[in-house]
């Protein structure tokens, strides 16, 4: 029930981490209402938080129309780093400040995450475990699988994760190469790594891992095109955002052997994201593909981490401090 005295309305748009104790506890110490909801469209948004003064989001969209459908909204704050579920130009327009957690918060995790999937393909961990399981005690059941060593390990995207990603890699005994055309290649260059462009990497990479942020420019940049252009033997990892890759494009490379492998912690129709989603995808016919909920991010540690923080973004803004993760500037648009 909302309290006659409290401060404002902090709306949770939506979260999967099965109660909101730890944001109650920061939300209304502060003196705020808590309104939790499970929010799985825009529409939604608007329906349930068009009054809050603030919005935590997870998956649910905050776009352009629940922006402007708001009467009272002056931040957003993001469970995690990426924004692209919520039109930061419009929330810039409106005074809204958008706030987001530094790359800190489950950067280990993710890195352990993706090497623990280029491992299981490369490896054929689950064929192998698959096979076990009905009662082939065979080595054969992984053919083939090559020597890490001397291998090329490619990362498309060389920021905080990728780093540490490619710390990781190279114990293994890979080349590691990385493609950011935000990076000179100095800067890449400083942490042993090869800097290529882009065609390199797709055509010269045996492991190919997406760290790359979610964008119009990026969405589908693993398509037709790009999958045939790849070597046989290679193998895919996204551990970024599933509309990175284009599933129909994967599954037909997968099944023709344009490549050998992928792992996925993410799909491009984003199930989270959907209420009574079904498993119907046809990659999870394939046996040569690895999918994982979107859990690279996962640790106890991290999660509850990125649930203080986003919590205390909201409040830190509601109360005049400022944000200590702003993603857009609403200094000037404030001050008019």
């Amino acid at each position: 029930m909302t309290r006659t005295d409290a401060r404002g309305t902090i709306m949770i748009a939506d979260s999967d981490f099965g109660d909101v104790d730890i944001e109650r506890a920061i939300i209304e110490g502060a003196g705020f209402d808590l309104r939790a909801e499970q929010c799985k469209s825009e529409q939604e948004v608007i329906d349930k938080g068009r009054d809050a003064d603030g919005v935590l989001t997870q998956y649910a969209e905050v776009g352009t129309r629940a922006i402007e459908a708001f009467t009272r909204c002056r931040v957003i704050a993001r469970y995690g780093t990426g924004v692209d579920i919520v039109d930061v130009d419009a929330a810039t327009r409106r005074g809204i400040q958008v706030t987001n957690a530094p790359n800190e918060w489950c950067a280990d995790e993710v890195a352990d995450h993706a090497v623990a999937l280029w491992l299981a393909t490369a490896r054929k961990i689950c064929e192998y475990d698959r096979a076990t399981r009905r009662g082939l005690w065979q080595w054969q059941t992984g053919q083939p699988i090559w020597r890490l060593r001397g291998r090329v390990f490619g990362l498309l995207s060389f920021g905080a994760i990728a780093q540490l990603i490619a710390e990781r890699a190279r114990a293994f005994g890979v080349e590691v190469w990385a493609h950011d055309p935000y990076l000179d290649d100095a800067a890449i260059r400083e942490h042993q790594v090869r800097p290529v462009s882009f065609d390199e990497l797709v055509e010269g990479a045996d492991y190919l891992v997406i760290q790359a942020p979610l964008t119009p420019a990026t969405h589908h940049t693993f398509d037709r095109a790009t999958l045939r252009r790849m070597k046989p033997t290679a193998v895919l990892v996204n551990t970024a955002r599933g509309p990175i890759v284009e599933d129909a494009a994967l599954h037909q490379a997968l099944a023709e052997g344009w490549i050998a492998g992928a792992a996925l912690d993410d799909l491009e129709e984003e199930p989270a994201k959907q209420r009574g989603w079904q498993p119907r995808n046809p990659l999870f016919t394939l046996p040569n593909v690895i999918v994982t909920p979107h859990a690279a991010y996962y640790s106890e540690q991290a999660v509850a981490t990125v649930r203080r923080f986003a919590a205390e973004e909201a409040v830190r803004v509601l109360t005049g401090q400022g944000a200590r993760s702003p993603v857009n500037d609403v200094r000037a648009r404030l001050s008019r």
